[in-house]
């Protein structure tokens, strides 16, 4: 990806959701800034992404009990040069062009338009803060310029017993999406494998004059506000150039590691993804580096070198401050 044109991109991280489900975990505290994996916060993850592909504009719009996600991001993520351009705004409801809170994903981006239009960016991705994985956004955004798409979404492949749990794509054999249904009951298959269909990743490259433009009809309308719901089925309906993009990996052949923690049992086996002796989603990549606001807290420690006492820790994740004892 050249370097340039990345300075052309406003990244948007949704952040503002509930997280009903999740708790008690977000009694407190919105479902983006729950702790993950030690010391990291589940937004973490998405924002190393954009650090990492590049992406130095980025808006994190913010909802429910923003105060402790509003924090970390504060404390942990001022690492951009904002000299040069570069910056991480929070951006809470607006209320600029009206007095409701975020109706809807794409209600969240509307209400920021002016905002990221200041930045006159030629491309919008559009992003959510509770998802687990490692992406290059830049590898995703030049398929998007060579097809000439208005709209690319990334895709993984699932089960079509899973359907239900995601947007589904239908596509053709470009990867041209024909068709798409927010959580169906059945599922149209791949063209390229009968058991499987495409799932929305809730990642979205739009040309940004494409998105103002669909946001501005769809605030006027009767709709939900969203984009898997309202925006995405009414570009594909109307004939423009909607692609996906398989996050795929070719040495696999299989769909990359992707998960949304969005409820308890989600969150625990995602948990439990990092803990092997070759883990299917690995912190310890120096390639991708992993950022967070770090707290000053001294080492781990093990205590009690006697029986009944001794604290042992296999196959876990020991966060700093911590003390082990009498336990196993």
């Amino acid at each position: 990806m050249n370097v340039l044109l990345l300075r052309d991109v406003a990244a948007v991280l949704l952040a503002g959701g509930a997280g009903e489900r999740l708790h008690p975990l977000t009694k407190d505290r919105a479902k983006p800034a729950v702790g993950f994996g030690g010391p990291y916060r589940i937004i973490d993850f998405t924002l190393s992404n954009c650090v990492n592909s590049g992406l130095r504009k980025i808006f994190i719009a913010t909802q429910y009990k923003a105060q402790s996600l509003n924090r970390h991001v504060r404390m942990g993520w001022n690492i951009v040069n904002t000299e040069l351009g570069e910056f991480v705004d929070v951006l809470p409801p607006q209320k600029r062009v009206g007095e409701n809170w975020y109706l809807g994903t794409a209600d969240a981006v509307y209400q920021n338009l002016y905002s990221i239009s200041q930045e006159q960016p030629r491309w919008v991705i559009i992003l959510s803060g509770d998802h687990i994985y490692k992406m290059d956004y830049g590898k995703m955004l030049d398929v998007h310029i060579a097809r000439g798409a208005v709209l690319t979404v990334g895709a993984i492949e699932v089960p079509l017993t899973e359907a239900r749990r995601f947007g589904v794509l239908q596509v053709d054999e470009d990867s041209r999406v024909t068709g798409f249904q927010e959580k169906p009951a059945s599922a149209a298959p791949t063209p390229w494998n009968a058991e499987n269909c495409l799932g929305s990743m809730g990642i979205y490259i739009f040309d940004f004059d494409v998105l103002s433009r669909e946001l501005s009809r769809d605030a006027e309308a009767s709709t939900t506000h969203d984009f898997g719901r309202d925006i995405i089925p009414h570009l594909v309906s109307s004939g423009e150039r909607v692609y996906a993009y398989l996050f795929w990996d070719e040495n696999k052949k299989t769909s990359k590691y992707w998960r949304d923690v969005g409820t308890l049992d989600a969150y625990y086996e995602a948990s439990m993804d990092l803990i092997a002796i070759d883990p299917i989603f690995n912190l310890y990549d120096p390639e991708w580096v992993l950022r967070t606001y770090q707290p000053q807290f001294p080492p781990a420690k093990f205590v009690f070198n006697e029986d009944g006492r001794r604290g042992l820790a296999i196959d876990s994740l020991i966060s700093m401050g911590c003390i082990i004892s009498g336990s196993e």
